[in-house]
């Protein structure tokens, strides 16, 4: 400020040469917060039920991680290109007094669709549950199987 009013030389912000991004944090700040309704949102898992896929020349291998979720509560479709794994999760309440600190667990209705790269055999499928780890094994057509071919 006294150099400037000194030598009549404007500062161009010298004493702090990031108050625009300052600024313009504010500003996106009061945007996201009028967006949000004030209440920044938890994060989030993504997708539920998270689900790893992987096949072999026989089979293809559904796996979802369905913690505190019992076998009898899910309901399993599987069609010529995909599977459906949908069900309920419900997490007891805490109470009305509590105070929450962080919640990322939630509960409701889920469903999954994941479609399959070839045919299956619907006939056939199997399911198992352990560890709160679903594994759906679906065996792939016969015209989808891989074939050895020798050559004359």
């Amino acid at each position: 400020m006294i150099y400037r009013k000194l030598f009549n030389v404007p500062t161009w912000g010298l004493n702090r040469p990031f108050r625009e991004f300052d600024r313009l944090r504010r500003q996106m700040d009061e945007l996201y917060g009028a967006l949000s309704g004030g209440v920044l949102p938890m994060p989030s898992a993504g997708v539920f039920p998270l689900t790893n896929v992987t096949e072999d020349n026989e089979n293809y291998y559904v796996r979802a991680e369905l913690p505190g979720i019992k076998p009898d509560e899910l309901d399993i479709q599987v069609a010529a290109a995909g599977i459906s794994i949908s069900g309920e999760r419900k997490i007891s309440a805490e109470g009305n007094g509590a105070k929450y600190h962080r919640r990322e667990r939630e509960a409701g209705k889920f469903s999954r669709l994941i479609n399959l790269p070839g045919e299956v055999d619907v006939n056939k499928v199997e399911a198992s549950m352990e560890n709160g780890i679903l594994k759906v094994t679906i065996p792939k057509s016969e015209a989808a199987k891989p074939r050895q071919i020798t050559v004359k």
